[in-house]
């Protein structure tokens, strides 16, 4: 038995299949009709306030949408995703938009290998909850070891906000109106619901104070999503 043999496997697949090449070709149109992904990088990239000689890691960069529309803020970003399928997607999207400061890294939250204090910003969206509670906690102490001392954290996930007393209520209630709507996103949805691993608010908040990232901003959307920006501070 080596060191690591009772570490979370991050690699495993739960959830949607994305190294299947068909779902991450799929990945860009899905999320569009979702999100509006530009707009959204956009206020992003404002919060963290990068500089040109930054450095910033993304990870769960998926198809790279993110990290490229950060390129021309920063020196260097490092792209960072347990998808093998994602990343070659990622690099050849970067490469047809002739990007060349993105480093593609295959790892995850667990897996990866940095120095401390090598970077000035993270950013991670819709990944974490690919990790139970107790590993998201080693995944944002990680994050915190690698951060600057003026360094920044965006996170965006899907994390219950509801009363849990009403789940039944609040699942079907959003289940039924995907069904009403004829989105397609359904079999996503209750997928994540099903197998992945997404917290409670006050959990996330908790686990956040706990890696010693302070709290600048919080936003809860749909009793759902979370977004956070987090600044180092002192554990």
């Amino acid at each position: 038995m080596n060191s690591s043999s009772w570490q979370f496997d991050e690699f495993q697949h739960i959830g949607t299949d994305y190294e299947s090449y068909a779902e991450v070709e799929t990945y860009d149109n899905r999320m569009n009709k979702l999100r509006d992904i530009k707009d959204e990088a956009k206020c992003i990239l404002c919060m963290l306030n990068l500089k040109p000689e930054h450095t910033l890691i993304e990870i769960g960069t998926g198809t790279g949408e993110f990290a490229i529309a950060a390129a021309d803020c920063c020196s260097k970003i490092i792209a960072i995703d347990v998808s093998e399928s994602m990343l070659k997607y990622a690099e050849k999207k970067a490469r047809s938009r002739s990007v060349k400061n993105i480093q593609f890294v295959k790892a995850g939250f667990l897996t990866f290998q940095l120095p401390n204090e090598s970077c000035d910003a993270v950013v991670s969206q819709f990944a974490l909850h690919h990790l139970p509670d107790f590993w998201k906690q080693i995944a944002l102490l990680r994050i915190y070891q690698m951060l600057k001392t003026t360094g920044k954290m965006y996170l965006k996930d899907i994390v219950y906000s509801f009363d849990p007393k009403k789940e039944d209520n609040f699942f079907e209630r959003y289940i039924t109106t995907l069904m009403t709507t004829g989105n397609d996103d359904l079999q996503y949805f209750v997928r994540h619901v099903n197998t992945e691993y997404s917290t409670l608010a006050w959990i996330m908040e908790g686990i956040i104070n706990k890696a010693g990232l302070s709290i600048e901003w919080a936003e809860y959307k749909d009793e759902f999503i979370a977004a956070y920006l987090c600044s180092k501070s002192s554990i």
